[in-house]
């Protein structure tokens, strides 16, 4: 485990901003290498949506199965030990059921639903369903307020989910825009860390920058907090070798007239990113470029997942700002 307490003796606390499954891994790795009071964990909110009456949280969701240790190891999104009896039922009777909810999946829609309509906060309801699921970590969304991603493609203007899901990223994109992010506010804890001196850095983990990390920096607070800190921001590339490790991510940087390459993810973040940690396969890029490291970035194992962390974790300690 790293260490977590600072030269004065004071507690260091890193948060990691994330996605779904690429930056669930290293949320992962993270939530192990340190004690549970020194990592927050911030999620991207742009995938939610409501769905057959539920407020799903894909990313949350996924973080969250991530860390308790329930997720489906090979989708490494949903429940590994999944039914879907009620889906099964809901489209035999002609329901809507392009959206693949499983029936545990279900359960948690339901409770957080029932949480919500108590009046708790999206960040009170995940650090409450994060203790049921015996998840340490702080988890918790960027933002209490609604963003949500809407896609431009030439098949014309999408909600995220049917871009993503019902369509399957098929439709070429165009543009995207994250509706509700000009009037979000970080959620408290999240905001509190950013502006708390026990803070020792912040770890972008290795999600899609366009549709995972894009509608979290789309909320002004949190890219002008990262341009004016004080301590180290490392980012690592989700791109491997010209090709993402998962999802869409390639696809997207080509119809946008990207060429899909590590390098380009320091050119999005050079605002506030000191070091973008790329794959050995991307090892020339760091030649004799301070804005580069390398590490083995493909995390497919509990202990690529641990070492990658600890590497960020190590390198936060070696920059400073």
């Amino acid at each position: 485990m790293a260490e977590a307490a600072g030269s004065a003796g004071g507690m260091k606390r890193y948060l990691a901003l994330s996605g779904g499954v690429g930056g669930a891994k290293l949320a992962a790795g993270l939530a192990q290498a340190l004690p549970p009071d020194s990592l927050l964990i911030a999620v991207n909110v742009g995938d939610d949506f409501e769905h057959l009456g539920l407020t799903i949280c894909p990313d949350l969701d996924t973080v969250l199965y991530t860390l308790a240790g329930v997720v489906h190891p090979q989708q490494g999104w949903g429940r590994g030990d999944e039914s879907f009896g009620v889906l099964d039922e809901l489209r035999r009777l002609g329901g809507d059921g392009w959206f693949t909810l499983g029936d545990r999946d279900i359960a948690l829609h339901l409770l957080r639903r029932q949480l919500l309509s108590q009046g708790l906060s999206l960040s009170a309801v995940s650090a409450e369903l994060a203790r049921r699921l015996g998840v340490a970590a702080s988890v918790l969304p960027i933002s209490d307020q609604p963003v949500r991603t809407i896609v431009h493609t030439d098949q014309g203007t999408l909600a995220f989910q049917d871009y993503f899901v019902r369509l399957r990223c098929e439709p070429a994109l165009r543009a995207i825009d994250f509706e509700g992010a000009g009037k979000a506010r970080l959620a408290p804890a999240v905001r509190a860390l950013l502006a708390s001196p026990e803070l020792a850095g912040v770890i972008v983990c290795p999600s899609n920058p366009y549709l995972s990390l894009a509608p979290m920096l789309a909320i002004t607070e949190l890219r002008e907090s990262l341009r004016t800190l004080k301590v180290p921001v490392v980012a690592v590339s989700p791109i491997v070798a010209g090709a993402a490790i998962k999802g869409p991510t390639a696809k997207i940087m080509r119809e946008l007239g990207v060429h899909p390459q590590a390098s380009v993810i320091a050119d999005l973040y050079a605002d506030f990113v000191d070091v973008v940690i790329v794959d050995e396969a991307d090892a020339a890029l760091a030649a004799g470029n301070p804005r580069f490291a390398v590490a083995p970035t493909v995390m497919k194992t509990v202990a690529q997942k641990l070492a990658l962390a600890n590497h960020c974790i190590e390198l936060i300690g070696k920059l400073h700002r």
